[in-house]
């Protein structure tokens, strides 16, 4: 014969656990209730709740079993108290909101690192930061100790935000090599130099003659993809193939190609910095009568949803940013641990598909 409210084959609930766990459920669970229910000390749960070192399996079970029982929840702020840490770190992106939906690189970083944050039971917090009141905003908060770190995604060129967060001493990270000399943060990023290379490499040894490039020097990892296109090319990158944009948008991307096919219109291919910049580069491309790739062909960087989606679909270097997003988690926790940490960069692979 099973006790009341068991399954065959269970022991039943001792009284006095059913007690703490109704009474918990009553008046809101405490700490003491889950030492009571697991039949541990308090010293115990508080070690649980604090990272589980120098307990026994049996014990970390019996806390989080009885932890669940009693719907017990971590009180931040009591914690934050005795830690000084907050347990939340900051996603900044310099964009404006809009850019956060157009752009699949986002949406990627961002899933990525409240996952790996998710394993730390941290949890992340959203910034924006696009107007001088945004930042200045984002700077208060930081500053205030309302994160223990920061993660700084799209940083541009002449954006202060960088040395300021610097210069608060709030551990924080870069995504992709910081644009201004000098800057002393670490960063994690794709090796976009290289990348670029293994793309001009291939429209040459693919036969093509005249290669244009949609470059972004001004956005994390511009700089690099476009010395990368001119490691290849040296005195071939012309001026005339080459225009530059501030953002990595299918409508810079259309604009820009519309400028490069008035400059040389026997250009035969195009290198696009960003897999959005190469889309709207198809759309311009098609708008004019040219063929894709039978007359220009198009290679765009990333590995993004977009470049899958594309018609054709694009030839691209893909850039590992689930791994971007978990290094740059590894950096920052590590710093904000004490630890130094310098630069991290990944290798790209380049992805042939129909535009070129």
């Amino acid at each position: 014969m099973t006790g009341r409210g068991t399954s065959a084959g269970e022991p039943a609930a001792h009284p006095k656990s059913r007690g703490a766990a109704r009474r918990a459920m009553r008046r809101g669970p405490t700490i003491d209730d889950v030492a009571e229910l697991a039949g541990v000390s308090r010293g115990t749960v508080s070690r649980v709740l604090n990272g589980g070192h120098y307990v026994s399996a049996p014990s970390l079970e019996a806390v989080r079993k009885a932890m669940a029982a009693t719907g017990y929840t971590v009180n931040q702020s009591a914690r934050s108290l005795v830690t000084k840490r907050s347990n939340a770190i900051g996603f900044v992106l310099s964009e404006p909101q809009e850019r956060l939906f157009e752009d699949p690189n986002f949406s990627v970083l961002l899933r990525s690192c409240t996952q790996a944050l998710a394993e730390q039971d941290i949890s992340l917090v959203l910034m924006l930061e696009s107007s001088d009141a945004e930042r200045d905003r984002i700077l208060r908060y930081v500053r205030g100790e309302h994160v223990d770190g920061v993660l700084l995604i799209s940083s541009h060129l002449g954006d202060p935000l960088i040395a300021e967060i610097a210069e608060s001493g709030v551990p924080a990270v870069v995504c992709g090599k910081p644009l201004a000399p000098g800057d002393v943060l670490p960063y994690v990023a794709a090796d976009d130099r290289e990348g670029a290379r293994q793309m001009t490499r291939y429209l040459v040894e693919n036969g093509h003659q005249r290669i244009g490039m949609i470059s972004a020097p001004q956005i994390a990892g511009g700089q690099e993809r476009l010395q990368g296109y001119q490691d290849v090319l040296g005195r071939k990158a012309f001026k005339r193939l080459v225009v530059s944009v501030t953002d990595y948008s299918q409508e810079a991307g259309r604009q820009a190609m519309a400028k490069l096919l008035k400059a040389s219109p026997d250009l035969d291919a195009v290198f696009a910095a960003s897999d959005l910049l190469a889309s709207g580069a198809l759309m311009e491309l098609r708008r004019a009568g040219r063929s894709v790739p039978d007359e220009v062909a198009v290679g765009g960087f990333d590995d993004s949803r977009i470049a899958r989606e594309s018609d054709p679909p694009l030839t691209t270097i893909r850039q590992p940013l689930e791994l971007v997003a978990r290094e740059m988690i590894d950096v920052l926790l590590r710093r904000i641990d004490g630890a130094d940490e310098g630069p991290r960069i990944l290798p790209t692979e380049l992805v042939v598909r129909a535009s070129g």
